[in-house]
């Protein structure tokens, strides 16, 4: 076999030549049954995303102050009520006579029946 006699020199041809001048064209609509690679068409109710209503933009305030919140600081032995005296134990009268007379188990039965008083507004807490 013989090769065909090709010169190195040949240029291609210019690019301009094989793209037409202008924009691109759009592909013709076809039937959505035909074998042309068109889309089907879009569903009832669809609206493209160019032709929504434009929405409300968000508005930064920048004149707003930010307000912080601490968590509560909860001290052990303080007041729930007026959150300023020291809850103290008191033993009523009760478990006092309880813990004479009944001399060993009394003193247990003292301790469970102990009320806890503020030192400051005085409130009772069982």
């Amino acid at each position: 076999m013989e090769k065909p006699n090709v010169t190195v020199t040949d240029q291609p041809p210019p690019y301009s030549a094989a793209v037409p001048p202008g924009p691109y064209p759009q592909p013709s609509p076809q039937p959505a049954g035909t074998q042309g690679g068109a889309y089907p068409p879009p569903p009832p109710g669809y609206t493209p995303y160019a032709t929504a209503p434009p929405t409300t933009a968000f508005v930064p305030n920048y004149g707003a102050t930010s307000i912080v919140i601490t968590p509560p600081i909860i001290t052990v032995g303080a007041c729930p009520a007026c959150r300023v005296g020291i809850l103290e134990d008191d033993f009523t009268c009760l478990g006092i006579l309880c813990a004479i007379l009944f001399f060993p188990l009394g003193i247990i039965c003292c301790l469970a029946m102990k009320n806890r008083r503020c030192s400051n507004c005085g409130a009772l807490f069982g």
